[in-house]
C-alpha cells in the first residue's frame, strides 16, 4: 500500500472538510425549523394543515434523496418562472440546490421524530402548569418542547448522522466535498479503493465526534444521569 499516496489523498479529502460540515449544519438547521413546524401541523388539530403535512412527509419520506436533488437543481431551471423569480440567483447554484434538497428530506424524517416526541411529554405536567395559570405559549416554551427534545434526542441523532452521509450526494451536482473530491482523484489515478477508504474513514470521524457529542448533550439534558448513586447503605447485622 503506498502511505505517500494515502497521505496525499487525506490531505486533499480533509480541504473538501469544511463544505461537508457546513453543507449537513445548514441542511440540519433549517430542516429542524421546518420539521417543527410539521409536527405543530399534524397536531394542531386543523384538517387542512394536518393533511398537508401528512402529503409532504408521505413525498419526501417515499421518493429517493436523489431523485429530489435531480428535480431541484434540473427540474427547477425549466420553469420560466422561476429563472425569472427573485429566487433564481439563489436556485441556480449548486450549494444551494443541494441544501435545498437535502433540508426538505430531512424535515421529512425529522418531524416524524418531533412530532413522537412531544406526544410523548406526560399529559400530567401539562395540566399541572395550566393549573398555576401558566399560558400556552410559556408551557411550549418551558416544558412541552424541551421534555420532547429529551425524547426525541437519540432519534434525532441518528438523522443527523444519516444526513452527515447524504451530503456524499452532492457531489452529482458537481459540488466538491469530501465524495466530489475522492472521485477526481479517482479519475485522475484509477486507485478507487484506496481513496474510499480514505474517503469513509473522514466520515466515520465525523459521525464518531457526532454521535458522541449527541451523548453528551443527551446526558446533559438528562438530570437522572447524571446524578451521582447513592452510597450503599451496610446492612444490618441479623440477630440470633
Amino acid at each position: 500500500m503506498d502511505i505517500a499516496f494515502l497521505a496525499e489523498t487525506f490531505v486533499s479529502l480533509v480541504g473538501a472538510l469544511p463544505l461537508t460540515l457546513e453543507l449537513a449544519a445548514t441542511a440540519i438547521l433549517l430542516g429542524a425549523g421546518l420539521a417543527l413546524a410539521l409536527a405543530l401541523s399534524r397536531l394542531s388539530g386543523i384538517l387542512v394543515l394536518d393533511w398537508l403535512a401528512r402529503l409532504y412527509v408521505f413525498v419526501f419520506r417515499g421518493t429517493p434523496l436523489l431523485v429530489q436533488i435531480f428535480l431541484i437543481y434540473y427540474g427547477l431551471s425549466q420553469f420560466p418562472a422561476v429563472r425569472h423569480s427573485f429566487l433564481w440567483p439563489v436556485l441556480r447554484e449548486p450549494y444551494w440546490c443541494a441544501v435545498l434538497a437535502l433540508m426538505l428530506n430531512t424535515a421529512g424524517y425529522a418531524s416524524e421524530i418531533i412530532r413522537s416526541g412531544l406526544l410523548s411529554v406526560p399529559h400530567g405536567q401539562i395540566e399541572a402548569a395550566r393549573a398555576c395559570g401558566m399560558p400556552r405559549m410559556m408551557i411550549f416554551r418551558r416544558i412541552t418542547l424541551p421534555l420532547a427534545i429529551r425524547q426525541a434526542l437519540p432519534d434525532y441523532g441518528n438523522e443527523m448522522i444519516a444526513m452527515v452521509k447524504a451530503t456524499s450526494l452532492a457531489s452529482i451536482i458537481t459540488l466538491m466535498e469530501i465524495t466530489g473530491v475522492a472521485a477526481r482523484i479517482i479519475s485522475e489515478s484509477y486507485r478507487v479503493i484506496e481513496v474510499f477508504v480514505v474517503a469513509g474513514t473522514l466520515y466515520l470521524a465525523i459521525n464518531f465526534a457526532l454521535a458522541r457529542l449527541i451523548a453528551l448533550l443527551e446526558r446533559r439534558l438528562n438530570p437522572a444521569e447524571r446524578r451521582p448513586l447513592p452510597l450503599a447503605t451496610p446492612l444490618t447485622e441479623e440477630r440470633h
